[in-house]
């Protein structure tokens, strides 16, 4: 069960602050501009253990959608959204703005997205998420996975999907219940709010991570330098394709923003991933 969230990251009070620093900097509504201009980055990742059966296999990735607080960010996502190619859909939670409270108008909003997305769609929760918002996510067809893991199958072939709780607030992950069954010779994918459990996600012999929560920094000096990471994770795990112990990771900038509704040096995005045999994938591109 989730405990009882403490709000020690003083979400509110900190959104007063700095929204009248950048008002009386007259950088708000370049911010707020900024946190609108949704780009969709294309991600060739190699796998090792890939199936060949899903060479090409295309994973739409969203993450930190906020989506009661960033109705900008969320009418762009919905523009996009038509023009992509994927097979699968995969969420790395963050799904309100709020860290309490009720959760209506952010299930309002994924009900509107949730009739845009096409495929299977998977997700987990993040540190604003409430475990009583699962039942209603799922039934808008998102299927959550508190620690536990599904079978793709294609060609005969099969892809494991995993997913586990909050590792940076509530800490209710468990990786080795989730991972607890698959075989060595199999190719998993980890999808986990955060990045911060590169490691053991590492040595339990997963593929490829896919991680949010940090929005890249958000508000970044030039050079895409984040001012600060509310993560335990190092810094070049923050933003876009990385790799560990010979897993493949990447975290998501995400969609929305949190605080406040602002972007500097590092724009909102959705990533497709396409996945391909290790000795095949061309060098990642950011869809620009």
């Amino acid at each position: 069960m989730r405990h009882r969230r403490l709000d020690v990251e003083r979400w509110h009070s900190e959104s007063f602050v700095i929204r009248a620093v950048l008002k009386a900097s007259g950088l708000y509504w370049r911010g707020r501009g900024n946190a609108e201009r949704l780009q969709v980055r294309r991600n060739p990742v190699r796998l090792r253990r890939l199936p060949a059966a899903f060479a090409g296999f295309a994973i739409l990735h969203l993450s930190d959608l906020h989506a009661d607080q960033n109705p900008g960010a969320m009418r762009a996502l919905l523009r996009a959204l038509p023009a992509l190619r994927y097979d699968l859909c995969v969420l790395t939670g963050d799904f309100r703005g709020r860290t309490f409270g009720p959760a209506d108008a952010t299930l309002a909003e994924m009900a509107r997205l949730c009739d845009k997305l096409h495929g299977p769609v998977y997700g987990v929760l993040g540190n604003h998420d409430a475990i009583g918002m699962v039942p209603a996510l799922e039934a808008m067809g998102i299927h959550i996975l508190l620690n536990e893991s599904v079978a793709i199958e294609r060609g005969g072939a099969r892809l494991n999907l995993v997913g586990i709780d909050d590792a940076h607030y509530y800490r209710t992950h468990n990786i080795e219940k989730a991972a607890g069954h698959l075989q060595p010779h199999q190719c998993a994918i980890l999808l986990s709010h955060s990045a911060e459990v590169y490691r053991p996600a590492a040595h339990a012999g997963f593929s490829l991570m896919l991680s949010g929560h940090t929005h890249g920094g958000q508000i970044c000096l030039p050079g895409s330098i984040p001012l600060h990471l509310n993560s335990r994770a190092p810094r070049r795990f923050a933003a876009g394709a990385w790799d560990c112990y010979g897993m493949a990771g990447y975290t998501s900038c995400g969609v929305g923003s949190s605080i406040v509704a602002a972007r500097f040096n590092c724009p909102p995005e959705i990533v497709v991933h396409e996945l391909l045999p290790a000795a095949e994938a061309p060098a990642s591109t950011d869809g620009r």
